[in-house]
């Protein structure tokens, strides 16, 4: 058998024609710089053709719904088996997606729920049983004595209104005597009918008799006919000789409540399912929250109605000018803030007057209308609208305006109709479950207590379920809840999600692709990866995982070093063998130089300028935090870090930067719970840099991103050849009329479909890829046209416009940060998550400094490499040197070590985290003891022994 994935002359995007041999069955890492081919090898080839022919084994009908991968640009790829790819991405973006239907071990406890669970009572909460005739005549024996005197009662109705003349008249026919009526005893032949408006309670008396074996037969004929005339239920009664009640029970052959009759639906895995309709909350629909109005959203309290006080609506349009009339009813002026009016007339114009409002209004034409009726108020009328039209762009405009999600008022956001909830297991109901983390969950059900028989039933079932929870535990996330909605992981943790799944399929012989799985992961859990990456080649695959964490590369078994640089400077193999060699070897290796310990990332020299100011968030509680306050210095690099799940993304992602932006940009963005945030007064305005895409479309680039291409442009429309023939810069916009190719529409290629088969994307043959028409590209700037320009990497484009500061000035920014490789107009679609965020960091430096700017960065090392992180750290620097604050939430422990302060969380993640449970700086992060000050300590130790070996 073929022990090799060989990969012969791979030239897909910047890859140099290279050959590349794998060994099966082993760990590998592919690593480098940021933009040097590793994702293009791993996924854009490797992965890409593991699928294609995959998808060729199906028939063309099915390939046009599970769609098509294009031959990567290889000459050829041997020893290739079947390939998986775990990504960066999100698992989903639908709502109704858990950790538990993701993994599939939502589904395994409803079943277990279905088969073993209690039901109880959702009115009365008693556990309800359902028993046989046999059952029950066995029970009566056992529950009483010898000689018993029993009545044995069908209950027939239990505080009901109605005359019952049917029912008395069936009873007679059927031969029955005796009727209890509201707790006495009567002859049928004196009933007739029951009084209509009084609620009645009917017991019919089917037997008394003894107890006694003899009478076996006719005790077990009475319960028959009792059950059958009860719909389900009898009542057997002991009394003495006056006929005294002594005791009661209640049988039923139903699962129903004994006591207030409440009859349970049959239980089945598809009650436990928020997906159906059978299982799912009839008000939510199993989504757990609903849209409704908020009316926040409807008036800005500092405008009057006059000034358009109403949001999206104008000053003077039918509504808000109804809006006036139900002021002035009030006695209020029109022209006055909103917020300086009495709370009724504010409440009034949300929901309603209970009072009938005359409205005059003047029609175009001068003549006037009046009419009488209650004014609906705004949250009413919006919510009407939403329900009632039929028009897509109104329900996009009221919930993009004015709704937002609130939790389901009738299952408190448990998704699932109140008989779900009612079943329940050791005392927990299935939602309960899904809430405790996974970690706890594990550990519940090692030790749960069943009944011998029921365990018979579901010791399969436990298995699996166990054995899916302790994947999710070995890859770090034990903080999470199989309710967790996947909308709401990063990156990472959707990744080890999936991981974790893939673990839990026991698959073998495949080529398992992993982009960068350390994403969000805590020094303190890379072990726990690291054991399952190795747990997945020990099942015989091929593990084949892009990555920069210094402890995976070192556990790997074989390396790919991609370089020597990014971009048109990559795509080489600096080297590939076993990982051990290239420790002992770095040869011209950057990555295997820093593994030896010949370069490693120094603290930087730091020049601030001291604010002493600082922001404040006192009482965060969102999700995991539990109510803590934290002091953000100002003018300072500070560093949010702590094991994954601590609260770390809670706390400054979902509170403080929507907080922020609420305050300062009136934003409708809703922030995680605080209670207030003090030091406004400080900043001005709050940035997020991530590493989404510059652009959705290949005509964004990084020369219409970061502005230069304006100045650029510019510089064309002043040629003397330009102003000759009348060009102004729009000439040279590839967006717009005029300059562009019209034949691609200023794309440079042109999408042909073709079915089944992928679609082609093929060179523009009227501009040949230029974009622009033969006219525009006649127009020169030394020598080049406008598509030449594009075509130049950074570096080319600084020398090129040398004497040209305005785009100098961009391009050397670019440069800083280490993109001097990439193309002017290369697609956005083509750049890498780290050299998008660096594009947008480069935007941002050319900006004039304020000094009162937060920036915001949420893992901004992932993707890069050491080298890369070395840089990012320079115009990080930079940025606070300006008298800036940078927020990041980060693991990477030389970004950590280089911050002024640290707000470490924990102590561990999920309810066990969202603690301070350190401040300050490196060194006294160090001294805390915490996890994050145990890893911290051996990184600067490195250092220190680095300064003395020199």
């Amino acid at each position: 058998m073929e022990k090799w994935i060989r990969i012969i002359g791979a030239r897909e995007h910047n890859l140099k024609n290279i050959d590349i041999q794998i060994p099966k069955n082993t760990f590998t890492v592919i690593t480098g710089l940021s933009g040097s081919g590793k994702s293009t090898l791993a996924l854009d080839t490797i992965y890409a053709e593991g699928q294609r022919r995959y998808l060729e084994s199906v028939s063309t009908y099915a390939r046009q719904f599970l769609g098509n991968l294009k031959k990567p640009d290889v000459e050829l790829i041997e020893g290739l088996s079947p390939a998986i790819a775990i990504e960066q991405k999100s698992v989903s973006h639908n709502p109704r997606s858990t950790v538990g239907t993701i993994t599939e071990i939502y589904d395994y406890i409803r079943v277990l729920f279905a088969r073993v669970g209690k039901a109880f009572c959702p009115k009365c909460e008693i556990p309800l049983e359902s028993s046989t005739v046999d059952e029950i005549v066995d029970n009566i024996y056992k529950n009483f004595k010898e000689d018993a005197r029993l009545y044995i009662f069908a209950p027939i109705a239990k505080e009901k209104k109605g005359e019952f003349r049917k029912e008395i008249s069936n009873m007679k026919i059927s031969g029955f005597k005796r009727l209890e009526i509201d707790g006495e005893l009567f002859d049928l032949d004196e009933v007739d009918s029951l009084t209509k408006t009084v609620r009645h309670t009917i017991n019919l008396l089917v037997d008394r008799i003894k107890l006694r074996k003899d009478n076996f037969e006719r005790i077990y004929e009475a319960v028959e006919i009792a059950l059958k005339e009860g719909e389900g239920f009898v009542e057997i009664r002991e009394v003495d000789k006056d006929e005294k009640v002594l005791s009661i029970q209640m049988f039923s052959e139903n699962l129903a409540c004994p006591k207030c009759g409440y009859s349970f639906p049959e239980i089945n895995p598809k009650l436990f399912s928020f997906n159906s309709p059978y299982g799912a909350c009839p008000e939510c629909h199993g989504l757990g929250f609903k849209l409704e109005v908020e009316p926040d959203y409807i008036f800005d309290m500092n405008k009057s109605l006059e000034d358009g006080a109403a949001m999206n609506m104008g000053k003077d349009t039918f509504m808000v000018n109804m809006m006036k009339e139900v002021v002035r009813s009030y006695g209020e002026d029109p022209s006055k803030k909103l917020k300086d009016m009495p709370q009724k007339i504010i409440n009034a114009l949300l929901y309603g007057t209970n009072r009938e409002i005359d409205f005059s209004f003047s029609k175009s034409n001068g003549e006037s209308y009046e009419f009488t009726r209650e004014f609906e108020g705004m949250v009413n009328w919006y919510e009407r609208r939403y329900r009632e039209t039929d028009s897509k762009e109104i329900k996009d405009w009221i919930e993009n305006n004015f709704m937002i999600q609130k939790t389901c008022q009738t299952c408190k956001g448990k998704r699932l109709r109140e008989e779900a909830l009612s079943v329940k297991l050791n005392g927990y109901n299935i939602y309960d479950i899904t809430e405790i983390p996974i970690g706890e969950l594990k550990v519940f059900f090692e030790t749960l207590h069943l009944s011998e028989f029921e365990m018979e039933i579901v010791r399969e079932l436990l298995r699996e379920i166990k054995r899916r929870l302790t994947f999710l535990v070995d890859v770090g996330l034990d903080y999470l809840t199989l309710g967790r909605n996947a909308t709401t992981l990063s990156g990472g943790e959707s990744q080890r999600v999936r991981l974790a799944t893939q673990i839990g399929s026991g698959l073998t012989g495949v080529t398992y692709v992993l982009d960068e799985p350390t994403i969000g992961l805590h020094q303190r859990d890379n072990d726990k990866l690291i054991d399952t990456l190795e747990k997945l080649r020990d099942l015989d695959n091929t593990v084949i995982v892009v990555e920069h964490d210094e402890n995976v590369i070192r556990s790997s078994d074989y390396i790919i070093d991609l370089g020597p640089g990014a971009g048109a400077n990559g795509g080489r193999v600096i080297y590939q063998g076993p990982t051990n060699k290239l420790i002992e070897n770095p040869g011209n290796s950057l990555t295997g130089k820093y593994l030896a310990g010949q370069k490693t990332i120094e603290i930087l020299e730091k020049k601030r300028v001291e604010k002493n100011q600082s922001l404040k968030i006192i009482g965060a509680s969102h999700n995991n935090l539990k109510n803590i306050d934290v002091e953000i210095p100002l003018g300072k690099f500070v560093v949010v870090t702590g094991v994954s799940g601590s609260g770390k993304s809670s706390l400054i992602m979902d509170t403080l930067y929507p907080a922020l932006q609420k305050e300062l940009y009136n934003s409708k963005t809703r922030p995680g719970k605080y209670q207030k945030i003090e030091g406004l007064e400080y900043i001005d305005s709050v940035i997020s840099i991530d590493q989404s895409p510059i652009g959705r479309t290949p005509r964004s680039n990084p020369a219409t991103y970061t502005g230069v291409f304006d100045f650029i442009r510019e510089v064309f429309a002043q040629t003397p050849e330009a102003k000759i023939r009348g060009y102004d810069k729009g000439r040279f916009s590839f967006n717009v009329k005029g300059g562009r190719c019209e034949a691609c529409k200023g794309h440079g290629v042109l999408k042909i479909e073709m079915q089944f088969l992928p679609d082609v994307y093929v060179t523009c043959d009227v501009c040949k890829g230029k974009r622009y028409n033969k006219e525009t590209l006649k127009v020169t700037y030394k020598g080049k046209n406008i598509s030449d320009v594009l075509d130049m990497t950074v570096d080319e484009a600084l020398d090129f416009f040398r004497n040209l500061p305005a785009i100098n000035n961009i391009l050397q920014l670019l440069q800083d940060v280490g993109l001097g490789y990439i193309r002017l107009g290369q697609p956005a679609t083509t750049l890498s998550g780290g050299e998008a965020q660096r594009i947008k960091l480069t935007s941002e430096l050319r900006k004039k400094a304020t000094g009162n700017t937060i920036y915001i960065l949420d893992e901004p090392t992932t993707g890069l490499h050491f080298e890369d992180i070395k840089k990012l750290l320079k115009v990080l620097n930079l940025l606070v040197e300006k008298g800036n604050t940078v927020i990041v939430i980060e693991h990477e422990l030389d970004i950590i070590k280089n911050a002024d302060y640290i707000i470490d969380l924990g102590p561990d993640g999920g309810e066990n985290g969202g603690r301070v449970v350190a401040i300050g700086t490196p060194e006294d992060i160090v001294e805390s003891g915490t996890y994050t000050g145990y890893y911290l300590s051996k990184v600067l130790e490195k250092n220190v022994n680095k300064v003395v070996n020199k």
